[in-house]
């Protein structure tokens, strides 16, 4: 499993205190991740059946990805793991003896799995951490450590990196912190700890993290939730990418998609640009043709290949109702399409949680235009079939 590279919003939850009864999530207001995990303990495995119950009478798909404190923390029901190694510390117990004691049940359970450096960064308070592993954080003021820490990770060959200010932290990883990690490393920036405030999210942001991870805040004002999330959504979908033309075409794409539902398949849909006009349509077929390659945007491309008559479509947009999954991701990239545009995400299957350089290069992607009706018209499609 990829983490996703564009700007992300984790919730932590920890079983041992979260209560789920007081969640506030729901089709229009969720995260992009649920993190299960803390420093003590509780039951992982009863707490994410309890998680993954709620979620899916909710009809939502979140990946759930373990934040163990131990290896006893692991669970085979959640969807992946950060496979944490505390670099901050200079415990060989939580650098590689933990890891040693979780990685036949990982590796028999088959489970998604991110190597992640876990760098803690003093927030101000003690926290469960330091007690628990008998390590202390790093210096914030000392940033040439925290930096070669942080290259460290990725030469050992870490695809992410945690930096954590602690649970209850007073003082969240700073900018100037988050800006000078970045600068020096291209593997996934996840940031997390004493982040209570819109302003501190989108500092951190604007910092270079890719994922935010927000707990305790949560924990005592879930209310709050949907504030931020529409903050991420301002920041993912600057309204100046999204023209008149992207609504325009997208429609069409929505026109594509309930072909789809009308022959009972999965509704997405996709059409294909080049120069104003539209060199390519499809809907998917995967049902009609007992084909599992027969989708949306496998069948548009066909199209536009033969209109164009060659195999590369390098000037092209192609728009469609739904994040591509990883082939038609790949499908994408072969064909050089230029630029992607796509309704709802899909972060249980989309392209950008498992291969997120299947594109071009030097194509672009722009999310969420028309989101809310590209998602309406799966999540109808799921309900009718429960």
């Amino acid at each position: 499993m990829e983490l996703n590279k564009r700007h992300s919003l984790a919730l932590l939850l920890d079983p041992e205190k979260a209560d789920l009864s007081r969640l506030s999530i729901s089709e229009c207001c969720h995260p992009d991740y649920l993190f299960v995990g803390g420093s003590t303990g509780g039951d992982t495995t009863k707490f994410i059946d309890e998680l993954r119950l709620k979620i899916e009478d909710l009809g939502l798909q979140i990946p759930i990805v373990l934040f163990p404190g131990n290896s006893s923390q692991f669970s085979p029901k959640a969807d992946a793991i950060l496979y944490l190694s505390l670099l901050s510390g200079n415990n060989p117990e939580y650098l590689v003896g933990q890891q040693i004691k979780s990685a036949r049940s990982i590796y028999d359970s088959h489970m998604d799995f991110v190597p992640t450096a876990y760098v803690l960064i003093d927030g101000g308070v003690e926290t469960s951490t330091m007690r628990v592993t008998g390590t202390k954080p790093l210096n914030p003021n000392d940033l040439p450590t925290i930096v070669d820490t942080c290259i460290a990770a990725e030469l050992m060959g870490k695809k992410a990196i945690y930096l954590e200010a602690g649970s209850g932290a007073l003082n969240p990883v700073s900018p100037d912190i988050i800006k000078a990690v970045r600068a020096v490393t291209a593997v996934t920036l996840i940031v997390g700890g004493g982040i209570r405030t819109l302003e501190a999210m989108k500092a951190a942001y604007e910092a270079g993290a890719d994922i935010v991870v927000i707990g305790n805040h949560f924990e005592e004002h879930p209310e709050e939730l949907c504030a931020f999330l529409k903050v991420l959504k301002d920041l993912n979908d600057p309204k100046d990418l999204i023209s008149a033309d992207d609504e325009r075409f997208m429609r069409l794409a929505l026109n594509e998609a309930q072909k789809a539902l009308s022959a009972n398949e999965i509704p997405i849909g996709c059409v294909i640009v080049s120069q104003g006009q539209i060199i390519g349509r499809g809907h998917n077929l995967t049902e009609t043709l007992e084909d599992v390659t027969a989708h949306a945007e496998i069948q548009a491309i066909t199209a536009a290949a033969q209109t164009v008559g060659g195999k590369y479509l390098p000037d092209a947009t192609l728009y469609v109702t739904v994040e591509p999954c990883v082939m038609c991701a790949g499908a994408i990239g072969w064909a050089q399409i230029s630029r992607i545009v796509y309704g709802a995400p899909d972060p249980k299957r989309g392209y950008a949680t498992y291969a997120p350089r299947a594109f071009h290069p030097k194509a672009t992607v722009t999310a969420g235009v028309l989101e809310n009706e590209c998602r309406g018209l799966i999540q109808e499609f799921f309900k009718s079939k429960r």
